[in-house]
């Protein structure tokens, strides 16, 4: 367990945010440097071909915007409940809790991972000197096993007060029922008032014509690894499964409405590629 790594999604999705500061303009999205040294790549990780400056651009914008809305929410929901819980399902390398100790009096964070994955991580985060404060929770768990609620209680997880769930980059490797399931298992578990942000992929006759190419290789790339894309939605499927599954409301957030949010205006002509939205859904 003590040599186990993160996978390389997680690992990616660090990198990408760390060339966000590198190579697009001001204004930044997110701000984040910490990811990079958890994540600690080799010399010449920028030569590689998934970190391509122009290739990539779309897929980073993505990846910026979506952890820069679901802490928009997070702060939003802390200044207008007092205090709230924010629990990340797959929270690999997600650094919330180093950056923002500004809002670590008003925020209990969760971070639900694999046992070995959280171990590592625990293990990066002190040999860079960060502390962990009284309210980091890690959530070691065996999502096969379902038994992530659990865990989460055995954390302190309060299911009474309101709480933001977020859940990126993980509906694709789930079948539909299983998507179906962990949205009933949610709205099942959440006081009302708590809000759900879960990614979820397009199909590909909902993408721009020139983003297609770009599904088709992180296909192949998931499917080589040997986890391969089982979902795909278009909006309002997602938006049924949500209702369906107990939630009072649910709302769609599109790269278009990305775009609109954080990029308007910028010099470096940076934006959301079409391929994978936002489901809200509010408890």
């Amino acid at each position: 367990m003590a040599n186990q790594q993160p996978d390389n999604t997680a690992v990616r999705v660090a990198l990408w945010r760390a060339l966000h500061l590198e190579v697009d303009g001001l204004p930044y999205v997110i701000e984040d440097r910490v990811g990079f040294q958890l994540a600690a790549p080799e010399d010449g990780w920028r030569q590689r071909p998934d970190m391509h400056p122009r290739f990539t651009a779309g897929f980073r914008a993505s990846i910026v915007a979506r952890a820069r809305f679901i802490e928009d929410l997070v702060e939003q929901a802390a200044a207008g409940h007092g205090a709230i819980q924010y629990v990340l399902l797959g929270a690999g390398l997600d650094t919330f809790a180093q950056r923002r100790a500004d809002l670590g009096r008003r925020v209990e964070v969760y971070e639900v991972d694999q046992p070995a994955t959280q171990e590592w991580k625990r293990r990066r985060l002190a040999e860079l000197g960060y502390d962990r404060p009284d309210w980091l929770h890690f959530v070691p768990t065996n999502f096969e096993e379902g038994d992530w609620r659990t865990q989460l209680a055995v954390a302190g997880f309060d299911d009474s007060k309101p709480a933001v769930v977020a859940s990126t980059g993980v509906s694709m490797y789930l079948s539909r029922e299983a998507n179906a399931a962990t949205l009933r298992e949610l709205a099942a578990l959440l006081a009302p008032g708590s809000t759900v942000a879960m990614t979820f992929l397009l199909p590909m006759d909902l993408l721009a014509e020139e983003d297609r190419e770009g599904l088709v290789i992180s296909q192949r790339g998931a499917a080589a690894a040997g986890t391969p894309f089982l979902s795909f939605f278009a909006p309002e499927e997602m938006l049924q499964l949500a209702r369906e599954a107990g939630f009072s409301d649910a709302g769609h957030v599109s790269s278009a409405d990305h775009n609109a949010r954080y990029f308007t205006g910028r010099t470096d002509g940076l934006r959301v590629s079409t391929g994978e939205d936002l489901l809200v859904a509010t408890a």
